[in-house]
């Protein structure tokens, strides 16, 4: 529920001094009402600026470049009042950031990204920030990392049934996958020949297509007319999963049985003739070789879905008012 609260009462009489204009110039004004606390036109400016510049720096046109900084405007306030209510929240529970854990973090960064301390600020005065407004950011940061610590992440527990359901509902990922043992027949036709020498190795294919049917085993016939340099060994191309196979010839095993041989089949190679020898299918993960990975990403899911009601909540404890 939204408090009604008189804005007069959040608002100490010397800040309403402060914003009001004198000698008839504007020196600040407020864009927001957070509780006890507000948002000012200048803080917001500043936390516009460097995105400002990056947008009218990209060639827009007007009208794109008015929707990309009226959106950006928008999301940084928005930024601006989640933020307002979780240090909110934090002076409630007692929690805070020391300047310590500020140095630290930041001396983190610098060591991530070989950075002096000199060559950081040039880099957070090229993106349009101080030192100070970069430290006063960080601790935002670390608060609301502290908060969720408190208020979310040490509220949930991922099940064993939740990891079960989750392997189970995603086969595609970590389910069986189907892997076929193949054997082949090629008879090679080189590019550069003629019509009649294709139709020739058409025919002799048959005839190989022939012979099998009638009962010679594969891996004879293999030996004797393939082409291939499989042939010593009974034409075993070996296993495979659909995706490996060429596209000529993923469709017709698809759609094979353990035992079937093909018709004769046109390649890049020539014409050739499988046997789908045997049809295995094996589990890309078993649950225990997934359970680590599936418990993360759902413990990951359950913290963003859990952190943004926990965010909401709080906005709607709160009073918050957008001044136009």
């Amino acid at each position: 529920m939204v408090r009604k609260v008189s804005v007069k009462l959040l608002i100490p009489l010397w800040l309403l001094l402060w914003v009001m204009p004198s000698y008839g110039e504007l020196i600040d004004r407020i864009v927001a009402i957070v509780n006890e606390d507000v948002i000012t036109l200048s803080e917001l400016d500043e936390a516009v600026s460097p995105y400002a510049r990056q947008i009218r720096s990209g060639l827009y046109d007007t009208e794109k470049e008015r929707q990309m900084l009226f959106k950006v405007r928008h999301d940084i306030l928005e930024r601006m009042i989640d933020r307002k209510v979780t240090e909110q929240q934090g002076k409630k529970l007692g929690v805070s950031v020391s300047e310590t854990n500020v140095d630290h973090r930041i001396e983190q960064i610098k060591e991530e990204h070989y950075y002096t301390e000199k060559e950081l600020k040039k880099a957070l005065s090229a993106e349009g920030y101080t030192l100070e407004e970069y430290r006063k950011q960080i601790r935002g940061e670390l608060l609301g990392i502290k908060l969720i610590n408190i208020e979310v992440k040490s509220k949930i527990a991922v099940t064993e049934e939740e990891i079960q359901d989750y392997y189970a509902g995603h086969k595609d990922v970590y389910g069986e996958k189907k892997k076929y043992h193949l054997r082949t027949i090629l008879v090679r036709v080189p590019s550069w020949q003629r019509g009649e020498d294709k139709l020739r190795a058409q025919k002799k294919t048959e005839a190989i297509a022939i012979q099998l049917r009638s009962g010679m085993p594969f891996e004879e016939v293999a030996k004797k007319y393939s082409a291939d340099e499989t042939a010593k060994d009974g034409g075993d191309i070996g296993w495979f999963s659909i995706e490996e196979l060429s596209t000529e010839l993923q469709e017709t095993v698809r759609w094979m049985d353990q035992g079937d041989v093909s018709p004769a089949l046109e390649t890049a190679h020539g014409y050739q003739i499988l046997l789908l020898e045997e049809i295995k299918e094996s589990a890309v993960k078993t649950l225990k070789e997934a359970r680590m990975e599936i418990q993360e990403r759902i413990y990951r899911d359950m913290v963003e879905e859990r952190y943004d009601t926990w965010l909401k909540d709080l906005r709607a404890d709160s009073y918050i008012k957008v001044v136009q």
